[in-house]
Order: C-alpha cells, then sequence, then structure tokens
C-alpha cells in the first residue's frame, strides 16, 4: 500500500515569489533545492526545483523553468487547488495573518467535517488550509466506508 505523499511538484513563474509566500507566509521549511541541468533523456536545461517540508515530513515542491513555456492562470477552486491540514487555531491565525499582509484571502468555510481558509499564491494556485472538526466517535470515515462508492456510483449514473 501506497505509505503517503513524498512531494507534490507544480510549476512557479519565480522561485524567491514562491519562497515568500510557501516559507515566510505559510511557515512550511525551504529544506532543499537543486538545479537541473540536464534530463534524464541528455537535453541540457536549467531548471530549479525547490521543496518546502510539511511535518509529517512531506513535501510541497516547485520548478522554475524560465526557458520552457508554461501558462499560469488563476485556479478556481474547482480545477486545481493545494489542501494542507492544519488545527483550528493555526486556521484562525493565518485567515488574520493573510488579511493583514494583503495576501487573497477567503473564509473561514465551514464544510460540516473541516472549515476552511483559502489564499492565492504567487502563481496562481489557490492553497487551502483545512481544519478538521471533532467528529462523534460513529461518525468515524473508516477505509473500508461503502458510501463513497456509493456517492461515486450514483454520481456516474447521473452523468
Amino acid at each position: 500500500m501506497i505509505k503517503k505523499i513524498h512531494h507534490a511538484a507544480y510549476r512557479c513563474k519565480n522561485s524567491e515569489e514562491t519562497r515568500k509566500f510557501y516559507e515566510d507566509f505559510l511557515e512550511l521549511p525551504l529544506t532543499d533545492a537543486f538545479e537541473i541541468t540536464e534530463t534524464k533523456t541528455g537535453r541540457k536545461t536549467s531548471v530549479l526545483h525547490s521543496f518546502y517540508q510539511m511535518e509529517d515530513g512531506s513535501h510541497i515542491a516547485f520548478f522554475e523553468a524560465p526557458d520552457q513555456p508554461f501558462d499560469f492562470i488563476n485556479q478556481h477552486d474547482f480545477d486545481l487547488h493545494i489542501a494542507l491540514e492544519v488545527d483550528h487555531a493555526v486556521l484562525v491565525q493565518m485567515y488574520d495573518k493573510g488579511k493583514d499582509i494583503g495576501i487573497e484571502t477567503r473564509g473561514i468555510s465551514d464544510h460540516g467535517f473541516i472549515s476552511s481558509v483559502y489564499f492565492r499564491d504567487p502563481n496562481g494556485y489557490v492553497v487551502e488550509l483545512a481544519a478538521k472538526k471533532l467528529r462523534q466517535k460513529n461518525e468515524d470515515k473508516s477505509v473500508n466506508d461503502s458510501s463513497a462508492h456509493k456517492v461515486l456510483r450514483e454520481w456516474c449514473e447521473r452523468n
């Protein structure tokens, strides 16, 4: 079975602006960065790959590739967003921090099982901070919970 995400990687426009958001604002430490000068197929390139670590040891990573075209667009939450788990106190703190320093900040949204705050990073990606809500014992979801399959099956039948 797959253990966890090691890293999820995205393109970025500018590694320093990206660092300011992920390290200075979100407080995820920059733990590695290296330049890729040659692809595995032997093509010369110049790409910076940088990694920001979360508490569980997983990373969010970015590639800055100035010589390779990429269409950066402001993503809609339904198209693409990065959801990171935090405690409720941190959620409130980050909401206030985002508003105070002028980062696009939305929320706090109540989704029933989580509360969320949304920010837009310098690349246009939506970053969600999500705090789990306390659930009653009998409401806990398990890996074998068939309700997800039922919802998916019903969706597929209708669409």
